[in-house]
């Protein structure tokens, strides 16, 4: 697997990746039925570095970094992954965040933060907090799930020490 930058030639293989999570509405707070183009618009907007995860030349994840707000708090990360459906369960998100918290760090950032995380979303949430992140907030019912209606989400965050 070798996570790499996404280039502009990858815009289909990313919309490929990214378009079942947005149409489900399950785990992100997008418009289900934002186009393409504004999926990608979004996805790799200039003020994110977006990245790709690839296995044997098929891009299986990708994600984004990004500072969480601007002035005071622009020293705080936020980052956004989404693995391929078929991908599933080999390691993808977890590459991916590890990779983030990396390239995080090297970018000067001194935390990460996940604004909203659906609680009903549960591997996600295991996988972040085994990968060092903290539930530091609860917002009730949030989140408007197709299947199951108003659900709560989490802030989660992770301090990465101090800049270098």
């Amino acid at each position: 697997m070798l996570i790499r930058a996404a280039r502009a030639d990858d815009a289909p293989a990313i919309w490929q990746v990214i378009a079942p999570v947005i149409r489900a509405g399950e785990t992100y707070a997008l418009d289900r039925d934002m186009t393409e183009a504004d999926a990608l618009a979004y996805w790799l907007a200039p003020e994110k570095t977006t990245f790709v995860l690839e296995s044997d030349g098929a891009i299986l994840g990708s994600y984004y970094l990004r500072a969480n707000a601007a002035g005071g708090g622009r020293h705080v990360a936020n980052a956004g992954y989404i693995t391929a459906g078929a991908a599933s369960g080999r390691g993808i998100a977890r590459a991916m965040c590890a990779h983030s918290l990396v390239e995080a760090r090297a970018q000067g950032f001194r935390a990460m933060q996940f604004n909203l995380v659906v609680s009903t979303n549960g591997r996600a949430v295991a996988l972040w907090q085994a990968m060092g992140f903290a539930i530091v907030g609860r917002l009730p019912a949030a989140f408007d799930h197709p299947a199951l209606g108003p659900v709560d989400a989490l802030v989660m965050y992770q301090s990465l020490g101090s800049r270098s």
